[in-house]
């Protein structure tokens, strides 16, 4: 799979741009703040229907326009599909596929695939835990599209059942049971599907991660994952076999803490409330890890997922936004040495030299909003 060709409208920094690209590497090189890293990210909007930088779509309208527009010839497995978003901040995207209008933008997800390394990544180890349940969640869209409505679903029921929780609150406890037991079975029902992809998901990185960690810091220890949720008394869930089991233990904890959220106003168990733990021998990384160590971790993470989602049939594209700034040489050329065997490898650099010289292909200068092939 490969971008071959890109157009941005109003998108960033950019009222028009397209560019050629190909198989292979292809470097783009520009001072900071010349829009490189705006091209990266508009290809990982097309395959994740989100930015890598920012949690609104605002930002990605050029200022003083109304929408912007992502445009990208595909090829995947000998066919070129025409993928286009249009991005209207306050209301829905549309989404196209050959010029053919999608009823939901979602269901584009999937016909891209994409893995992007960037500095924001650095979240993954040092943030909250919202970061690294986004980091699950989108990978198993990626390879399950169908669990975006799914994990829609969630998050809307999640809202309305808060509602109805903040009402009781304020009412000091009155409130229809009834139809708590409701959105309960909704909770329990759509609640546990996440559970269960999340669950098979941290199983399947639990090697990958491993071995990527011991490519790039050969002496840096062991590594391990855990998904935790403090509704489950704190401990690991891989115990739980089935989903059936999940939806049991969810229920459970919801009917231990309903006492809880009625006098707090908020649903206080479920996935919305989990965290992946990221370990560096016994320890977890957060806290406790260095700088070359939690970028050596994040680098693992999406390593993993690179090969997890080559494993489904194709490589996806792999974007490498600004990050050899941030490692030391030995690190740079062992992840040029890992991901220069991929079908398609998008590099951003403010100084070319940062680039290990195993990476070389194609070769653009970003300066100014202009985007120039070199020769």
């Amino acid at each position: 799979m490969f971008v071959a060709a890109l157009e941005l409208v109003d998108f960033r920094s950019y009222s028009l741009v397209q560019i050629d690209l190909e198989p292979g590497v292809t470097v783009l090189v520009g001072r900071n703040g010349q829009g490189k890293t705006n091209i990266a990210e508009a290809i990982g909007y097309l395959a994740t229907l989100g930015s890598h930088r920012v949690a609104s779509d605002q930002p990605l309208v050029r200022r003083g326009a109304e929408r912007a527009v992502v445009r990208a010839a595909v090829e995947r497995l000998g066919r070129r599909l025409l993928l286009e978003i249009e991005i209207v901040p306050g209301k829905s995207n549309r989404a196209r596929i050959n010029k053919s209008p999608l009823p939901r933008s979602r269901e584009m997800l999937g016909v891209l695939r994409a893995v992007v390394f960037a500095p924001e990544d650095l979240g993954l180890v040092r943030g909250d835990p919202d970061s690294r349940r986004g980091f699950l969640d989108d990978l198993m869209i990626l390879r399950t599209p169908r669990l975006a409505g799914v994990k829609s679903d969630y998050d809307r029921m999640l809202k309305q059942r808060n509602a109805l929780l903040k009402s009781a609150a304020a009412t000091r406890g009155s409130f229809d049971a009834t139809t708590l037991t409701v959105w309960n079975d909704h909770l329990v029902q759509l609640g546990s599907e996440v559970l269960q992809a999340r669950l098979a998901l941290v199983s399947e990185l639990r090697a990958p991660v491993a071995k990527a960690y011991a490519d790039l810091a050969p002496a840096g220890g062991d590594t391990g994952l855990d998904y935790k949720a403090s509704w489950c008394d704190g401990s690991p869930l891989d115990r739980l076999a089935s989903r059936g089991e999940i939806a049991s233990e969810l229920r459970l904890a919801l009917e231990r803490v309903e006492r809880e959220e009625l006098q707090r106003g908020v649903t206080l168990a479920g996935p919305h409330r989990d965290d992946l733990v990221l370990l560096l021998g016994d320890h977890p990384a957060k806290g406790y890890a260095s700088h070359g160590e939690s970028w050596s971790m994040v680098l693992s993470l999406r390593l993993a997922s690179f090969e997890l989602l080559r494993a489904d049939g194709d490589d996806p594209v792999l974007i490498l936004d600004d990050v050899f700034a941030e490692l030391d040489a030995t690190r740079r050329d062992r992840l040029a040495q890992m991901v220069g065997g991929a079908e398609q490898v998008l590099v951003t650099a403010a100084v070319a030299e940062d680039i290990p010289v195993t990476l070389s292909g194609s070769r653009f200068t970003v300066d100014s909003g202009q985007v120039r092939r070199e020769f």
